[in-house]
């Protein structure tokens, strides 16, 4: 069968399924859902566990094999795990598999642990042997349009609610790194009262607790059309070393600001400069912190803090590396 990470405890609780393969390229969300079919196992006496590493060329299939042979020596409930990166065992290995499908059952439980599976992998005969004996549950990545979503409930499991600023804060600067926003809101439930609503002020104190500057700072100086101030504040969290993704995310939300605000306002605020140009900048700021672009992230921050506060500076050209 193929299983969904949101029907796994369901099935675990319904019953412990001979053999599982847990494959995605999201290490938290993989390693939770084997974390919770361990914990499953040694709930039902499955006491003993043996973990194999597979690498490219590997002579460890062998055992592997002596592992499904050697199953009538033992008496205890056991576990056999996989790593298997690639998600490609070769001849050799994928006749261990047939073979440790067929031994799995009331007394081994076999789990394999793999990268995504590409398309070919995926119609294997070991593969389709192991949904005949077991479940595949393949794991994606969390879309970015879903990652409040997703922090909202990790925040709930965690006994905190967080404003809609802050999710947006935590999304912006986890993105990508799913096991960086969980140990944030660890953190968060270890300081804070249960049932406490976080701030984005306590979401961006995770990093800028000891600057001498911080983002919000920031965001005032664009909004009084302060520029001098604006960089002058700007090299300070450089300095300090801020992450420009966080930067960035408070100027973004100056420039929606600006957008969002009555036309008067927003002429008034901007200067007449357009929405399109300083979106485009802020783009390429984006793509310069995520390294997809050539250049330094700081200058183009530097050069949107400027603009936001109504003063036009650089040309925009094309960025190298889009």
């Amino acid at each position: 069968m193929k299983l969904t990470l949101e029907g796994l405890r369901g099935q675990l609780a319904e019953r412990l399924l001979p053999v599982y393969l847990v494959s995605g390229d999201e290490p938290l969300l993989v390693e939770e859902a084997t974390d919770a079919i361990r914990a499953r196992a040694r709930a039902l006496g499955f006491a003993e566990r043996e973990v194999f590493f597979i690498e490219r060329g590997s002579a460890v299939w062998d055992e592997v094999r002596q592992a499904a042979m050697a199953l009538s020596l033992f008496t205890a409930r056991r576990m056999v795990e996989i790593r298997m990166p690639g998600g490609k065992p070769g001849v050799a290995g994928a006749a261990a598999l047939l073979r440790l499908f067929e031994a799995a059952g009331e007394d081994l439980l076999v789990l394999i642990v793999s990268e995504k599976l590409e398309r070919e992998t995926q119609g294997s005969e070991w593969v389709q042997a192991l949904m005949q004996r077991g479940a595949w549950l393949p794991i994606w990545p969390v879309e970015r349009a879903r990652l409040p979503q997703w922090l909202r409930a990790r925040f709930a499991a965690a006994g905190l609610t967080a404003n809609p600023d802050a999710l947006a804060l935590l999304a912006e600067r986890s993105e990508g790194n799913l096991l960086a926003a969980r140990q944030e809101i660890d953190k968060l439930a270890m300081l804070l009262p249960r049932g406490a609503t976080v701030s984005v002020a306590e979401v961006a104190a995770g990093s800028a607790d000891s600057a001498r500057f911080d983002v919000f700072q920031l965001g005032e100086a664009v909004r009084g059309a302060d520029a001098a101030r604006a960089l002058r504040i700007l090299g300070g969290l450089r300095s300090e070393g801020a992450e420009p993704v966080l930067v960035l995310w408070s100027l973004v939300r100056e420039l929606r600001a600006q957008e969002a605000a009555a036309p008067a306002e927003a002429r008034a605020r901007s200067r007449g400069l357009p929405f399109a140009r300083l979106a485009t900048r802020a783009g390429r700021a984006d793509r310069m912190a995520k390294g997809l672009s050539a250049g330094d992230p700081w200058d183009e921050l530097a050069l949107l803090a400027v603009e936001l506060t109504g003063l036009r500076s650089l040309p925009l050209v094309r960025a190298a590396g889009r």
